[in-house]
Order: structure tokens, then C-alpha cells, then sequence
């Protein structure tokens, strides 16, 4: 579904990814771990057409990212990527919220739309919301909205970037309990955490990211038993 060879990205004199080389199944649940500046979530943006590369290639669900150049709607329809930041517009309600995209993009009627969002939020545990304003919900509710707003357009492959980081403890349970509701269906997920047991619980597989390079990676079991100081340092830190 995600593959990265040899992927360089420099942010003028700063080179953040060195060489990546990731592939991501169809159906796993991936966890990039990693301390800040490490090129996780400048991973994501890459794989999602946000950055640019310098070197290397990327391929998403048979799309070569860098070939395709401003036209990236056909990515866009099989990637859905949330942020730590919701970005819901506050005068919709949460429906309008979740379905703008599809009838915008993928020119969805308005009956079929609605049928869309019902499923979508009944997914993440907020169908009792549809007619809510985001004023009127929790972060940790609006950025459920937020994830149904990206499922709403039927991903194949779903990208998280610290989506939980500025919730409290409370808001990160719901959010993370919606993504394992998510990771059983079967979506294929990449998911940039800083959140150690919900990686441990989730993941099929852990990547450890350190100075733009993967440093290890396996199941998730290896955050028991890490073979590098760098991971063991991290996980330390963690607890």
C-alpha cells in the first residue's frame, strides 16, 4: 500500500529524512516512534504530497508521489490524514463537517452523503452528534469528527499525526479507543505517536525513528525488549 525507498528531504540545510525505507501491507497498523525531529511527521507529509522530496520515491496505493505534480486529487482520495490540530469549520454543524469533502470532491449527492456520515460517526462513537456544532463538543470529540471527516472519503490508507498531543488523559482514551475500533476493521493506518501502550496494544508493527533514519523496527514486542540505546533511552524517558 506505502512504500518509501531512499527518501532525502532537506528543509534548506537541514536534512530531517536520510535514506528512508518503509513499507507499509495492506490491513497493518504501523507506529512511528520516535523523540521530536526525528522526521516522523515530516514522513507523513511526504507520503501525503504535503512536502516535497529531494531524493528518493514514494509510492501510495500505485500512485508515484513526486511524479504527479500539483494534481494530487487522486492521492488525496485514497489517503485520509488527521492532524493534532481538528480544523473543523466551526459554523458547520458536524454532519456538514464530515460530508463538504465528499460532495466538493467526489461530487456525492446530498441523500447518499448523509448515509455516508451517519456510518463514518457511528464509527468513531458520535452519530448522537450529527447536529452539533464543534463549539459544542470536547476536543477529544471534535477531533473524533475529525477522523470521521477523513474516513468520510473513503481512504484506503489512513495517516494519524499526533492526533491525541494535546489532550488530556481523559480526551486521549476516546480518540485512541476510536483508532483501535478503526485498526479492527482492517484499515491500513501509519500512525505518529508518542503514545507507547496504544503502540504496544495496536500495532502489528513498531518503527523507532532517530535523525531522519529508521533506528528499528519489528512487532511490538520489541518495546520490551530494545536492542539499541537510542530506543532504550526513548522508552525510558517515556516512563
Amino acid at each position: 500500500m506505502v512504500s518509501l525507498r531512499g527518501v532525502h528531504k532537506s528543509f534548506g540545510d537541514v536534512e530531517v529524512l536520510r535514506g528512508l525505507d518503509l513499507d507499509v501491507r495492506m490491513g497493518e497498523v504501523i507506529a512511528l516512534l520516535g523523540r521530536s525531529g526525528s522526521g516522523k511527521s515530516t514522513a507523513l507529509r511526504c507520503i501525503n504530497g504535503l512536502e516535497k522530496i529531494q531524493r528518493g520515491t514514494i509510492t501510495v496505493c500505485g500512485h508515484e508521489v513526486a511524479r504527479m505534480g500539483r494534481d494530487l486529487r487522486p492521492l488525496r482520495k485514497d489517503v485520509g490524514i488527521v492532524f493534532q490540530s481538528y480544523n473543523l469549520f466551526p459554523h458547520l454543524t458536524v454532519e456538514q463537517n464530515v460530508t463538504i469533502s465528499p460532495k466538493l470532491v467526489k461530487g456525492v449527492d446530498a441523500k447518499t452523503a448523509s448515509l455516508l456520515a451517519a456510518d463514518t460517526l457511528a464509527r468513531v462513537g458520535l452519530l448522537d452528534k450529527r447536529d452539533a456544532y464543534p463549539e459544542q463538543l470536547s476536543g477529544g470529540q471534535q477531533q473524533r469528527v475529525a477522523i470521521a471527516r477523513a474516513l468520510a472519503m473513503e481512504p484506503k490508507v489512513m495517516l494519524f499525526d499526533e492526533v491525541t498531543s494535546a489532550l488530556d488523559p481523559e480526551l486521549t482514551g476516546e480518540v485512541l479507543r476510536a483508532m483501535e475500533r478503526l485498526a479492527r476493521d482492517g484499515m491500513t493506518m501509519i500512525v505518529v505517536t508518542h503514545e507507547v501502550a496504544f503502540a504496544r496494544k495496536v500495532a502489528d508493527r513498531v518503527v523507532f525513528m532517530y535523525r531522519g533514519q529508521i533506528r528499528e523496527t519489528g512487532p511490538a514486542s520489541l518495546l520490551d525488549t530494545p536492542q539499541t540505546d537510542e530506543l532504550k533511552q526513548f522508552l525510558e524517558h517515556d516512563l
